[in-house]
């Protein structure tokens, strides 16, 4: 099979691209600039070309080029509070980038695998199925739900992942997460906010790059929720990190969302039922325990 994909050098994507590179099948990695990843990734059977997908022609020459049968499409902006701050870049990235890839994949008949988040929803009644309604709060977490309407209605052969709050373990690109950031600042003796009103169900990267290998390789379809099984707060997750690293936990203070200054709102409480993954994708996401086993 040959696949596209998008935003190779962030952390979904980058993730992606250490298991594609061993998985058999032919792979074009794509990124806004020059190639972040270990040099280990790439050979014969994975490609990295520079692409820019709010370049439409770029795009499409790119894409008919290639001839991908599938396209995984993770590039995206995220920062909550630099997509208010730049309506016009996260809408031209987010929106018109995705209509750009929509547009190359119908020339070629290319199957689409677009990666989106929590943060369509607006945080009031979590945790979420799939079919409940999308309900944005904040600007970015509008331009995917936009991005998402525009792929339901593209005619293509399309499969949305959302999913929540990604952690793992800090990778060749040297990427941090929140773990990472609980951990750096406890060691260094700094005391830190972390929000207790807040509802997740955070997702070990490693359980969400399976998932969408294997939505890409059974040729599902739909809306999949794909996280972790665990109900947690930032403010709980943190307090297992000191935990597992014996780590002074008194350092970690509880505090509501409100208490930040914030250009974007955040949702106070998503997480995802994440039973049709498991039915269809053999999901089977590890505890946030387990995950800490592995990652320390």
């Amino acid at each position: 099979m040959k696949i596209l994909l998008t935003g190779s050098n962030g952390m979904v994507g980058s993730n992606l691209s250490k298991e594609l590179s061993n998985s058999g099948h032919i792979i074009l990695a794509t990124g806004r600039n020059e190639s972040r990843l270990p040099p280990a990734y790439l050979h014969d059977h994975f490609l990295y070309q520079s692409m820019d997908i709010r370049n439409k022609d770029e795009v499409i020459q790119t894409i008919t080029g290639f001839n991908p049968d599938v396209i995984i499409h993770a590039a995206a902006m995220t920062q909550v509070d630099d997509c208010e701050q730049n309506k016009m870049i996260s809408y031209s990235t987010n929106v018109d980038g995705t209509d750009n890839l929509i547009q190359a994949a119908g020339e070629v008949n290319a199957r689409f695998c677009y990666i989106s988040t929590d943060f369509v929803f607006s945080g009031e009644n979590g945790p979420y199925v799939e079919n409940d309604e999308t309900k944005p709060v904040n600007y970015y977490g509008m331009t995917k739900e936009l991005a998402e309407h525009h792929i339901m209605e593209s005619g293509l052969h399309w499969t949305i992942i959302r999913t929540i709050l990604l952690y793992g373990k800090a990778d060749e690109l040297n990427r941090t997460n929140f773990i990472y950031w609980v951990k750096n600042n406890l060691e260094a003796g700094k005391h830190i906010n972390v929000v207790a009103d807040q509802i997740r169900t955070p997702t070990y990267i490693p359980d969400l790059t399976a998932a969408i290998i294997n939505s890409i390789e059974k040729g599902s379809k739909g809306i999949y929720h794909v996280s972790g099984k665990d109900i947690l707060s930032p403010f709980q997750m943190a307090l297992a990190v000191a935990n597992k690293l014996g780590l002074d936990d008194s350092f970690i203070h509880p505090v509501d969302a409100s208490s930040f200054s914030q250009l974007g709102q955040r949702p106070l409480k998503t997480g995802f039922i994440i039973d049709k993954a498991i039915r269809d994708l053999n999901y089977a996401p590890k505890s946030f325990k387990e995950a800490l086993d592995l990652i320390f």
